[in-house]
């Protein structure tokens, strides 16, 4: 064999070796970036709903000290916001593997689930809105609510390239489930408070 096209052979070798790393870097990425960018979502919004509580209880008791410094309101709204989250995708899903099965076709969950999770990005859109909050603040969370919502349709309609009723439909039942839930959850801490100021 010539020198030369020994030496085209080997570095041609080296180049898929090094195409075939990068992709694997590239879908390790993919893979983990998702998780990543929706715990920091959760993050933004756990932060929105902490900042509206403590605006409405703005107190001067010393006991409020202890509050603040260990901050369960914020955990507690993370969790709340991650059950939420939960829901509307479990909802979303729902309505989608129905019509699918419906239709007499298979449907990938994990697939879908990365993309519901990747369109929310838009909530990180919460944190300039409350640094730079003013009158218009409410009009500025149901404009960035409405975005993550169109977000999550063109995602659903990019991985099963379906039609955007169906998009729609999936995501105004993962809406109404998850705003179901929210009320329920509102009705059972009201409920529990209640009934602790009476013992």
């Amino acid at each position: 064999m010539a020198p030369g096209l020994f030496k085209c052979v080997e570095c041609n070798e080296d180049a898929n070796e090094l195409h075939r790393d990068y992709s694997n870097g590239i879908l390790k990425i993919t893979i983990c970036i998702h998780w990543k960018l929706c715990v920091f979502c959760l993050l933004c919004e756990a932060y929105l709903r902490w900042s509206l509580l403590q605006g409405s209880q703005s107190s001067d008791d010393p006991a409020d000290i202890i509050r603040y410094t260990k901050e369960w309101e914020f955990y507690c709204m993370f969790a709340l916001a991650a059950l939420e989250l939960a829901v509307f995708c479990i909802g979303v899903l729902f309505i989608l593997w129905t019509v699918q099965r419906f239709r007499g076709s298979s449907l990938e969950f994990t697939p879908l689930l990365k993309a519901l999770l990747l369109s929310s990005y838009g909530k990180v859109l919460l944190i300039p809105a409350v640094i730079w909050e003013h009158d218009f603040s409410p009009l500025c969370f149901s404009l960035i609510r409405l975005f993550v919502l169109t977000s999550n349709s063109q995602a659903i309609r990019v991985i099963l390239n379906c039609s955007r009723r169906l998009s729609l439909l999936s995501v105004c039942g993962g809406l109404l489930l998850e705003t179901w839930v929210a009320q329920a959850l509102k009705t059972l801490q009201v409920c529990s408070q209640d009934y602790l100021s009476m013992l």
